[in-house]
């Protein structure tokens, strides 16, 4: 089984995942205007990378966000697009959600920990999510979110009210901490923009839970551009 992996929230990125969670190839590229120019060619280039055609893929797994509107668009509309052409499943992952489950990987965590995320919103604003870290293997649990803030009002979402467990550690991660550090400092080591090779290990770890992975995008709010209201 090797999964294809897509994600247009903040990079393009796309991955080739096997069964067993290898990477057998990945590349991204730092765009968020030419996601569509990007796409299709970047996912020619993992497979051929990777010795592989489109006729290995056995599934897809996409990010859902959330995002802004035009570049989320385009990353779902290629990866059901692909889902049909192949008739392979299609799971979609938030995108939050990997970078939640990345920190645990990269920053060590334990059961216990929590993890801020957020990323880019554009107007100066985040969209973020507080996440429970339950297990190993990158296992969190969200808690609250995934949201739409100004930067410094995101921050009080972070704030506990509970008790904190003895040595348990909080940690923000993402680039919406990168542009706002004033008010969500980044841990330092921390990921900054979501993996697309952990997005497939999440998506594959949950189809084979039986979780419902829907492809409805997480826009969270409206639009930049709206159609023109006919006169009255």
């Amino acid at each position: 089984m090797v999964t294809l992996a897509i994600d247009t929230s903040a990079a393009v990125a796309v991955a080739l995942v096997t069964a067993d969670g290898t990477t057998l190839a990945t590349q991204s590229v730092n765009e968020r205007r030419r996601h569509a120019e990007q796409l299709t060619p970047m996912i020619e280039e993992v497979l051929a990378a990777a010795g592989l055609t489109s006729a290995d893929v056995t599934g897809i797994a996409v990010g859902t966000g959330p995002a802004p509107f035009t570049g989320l668009r385009i990353g779902l509309v290629t990866a059901q697009t692909f889902g049909l052409a192949l008739d392979v499943p299609v799971w979609g992952v938030p995108s939050i959600d990997v970078l939640a489950a990345q920190a645990v990987d990269e920053l060590r965590l334990h059961p216990g920990d929590e993890v801020f995320a957020v990323s880019d919103a554009r107007r100066r604003e985040v969209y973020w999510a507080r996440y429970l870290v339950v297990g190993p293997q990158a296992a969190v649990v969200r808690v609250a979110g995934p949201a739409v803030d100004k930067a410094a009002d995101a921050i009080t979402a972070w704030l506990r009210s509970d008790a904190e467990m003895p040595g348990a550690r909080m940690v923000i991660v993402g680039e919406g901490a990168v542009l706002y550090p004033g008010a969500l400092p980044l841990t330092t080591g921390a990921p900054r923009v979501p993996d697309p090779a952990m997005l497939a290990r999440i998506a594959v770890a949950r189809a084979k839970a039986g979780v419902e992975q829907p492809t409805t995008p997480l826009y969270l709010r409206r639009p930049d551009i709206h159609e023109k209201q006919p006169k009255q």
